[in-house]
């Protein structure tokens, strides 16, 4: 299992005084945090790591949305479409970037490890030019 958003917001303060010249922090998290089917408390985590992330840094800061699952049933995928939403939406709000995933990912296969939630090789590198498109629009 992958990190949580509430262990990215505890971890983050320590890793952003390692340097103190970020221009930028990206933010990829909260795909294992849909799997407990707490939407509100998720929602209220994110807050919680975007302002962590305020506090500690005058980094710009790019949230890169979550992917959607292939084949791993309709729940996950719906929960996983609600928080790209609403965090869509949050960052618009908030002045934060956000890289959206969403149809880059959605019925691709090809993108995709077996287990259908993890990106393949050429998924990584879909997901590494989605934020490379961001960044550049600084």
């Amino acid at each position: 299992m992958g990190a949580r958003v509430l262990d990215v917001a505890r971890r983050l303060p320590s890793a952003l005084k390692q340097r103190d010249d970020f221009g930028t922090v990206v933010l990829h998290v909260g795909a294992v945090d849909t799997f407990a089917r707490r939407s509100e408390i998720l929602k209220e985590h994110y807050r919680s790591l975007l302002d962590t992330a305020r506090k500690k840094t005058s980094a710009r800061l790019v949230v890169s949305g979550p992917l959607p699952t292939f084949r791993r049933g309709c729940e996950s995928y719906s929960r996983l479409f609600c928080l790209h939403s609403w965090l869509r939406d949050t960052c618009s709000s908030a002045g934060v970037d956000y890289v959206d995933n969403w149809e880059s990912f959605r019925e691709r296969p090809s993108l995709y490890r077996r287990d259908g939630l993890h990106p393949s090789r050429l998924g990584s590198a879909v997901l590494s030019r989605n934020i490379e498109d961001v960044l550049r629009r600084a």
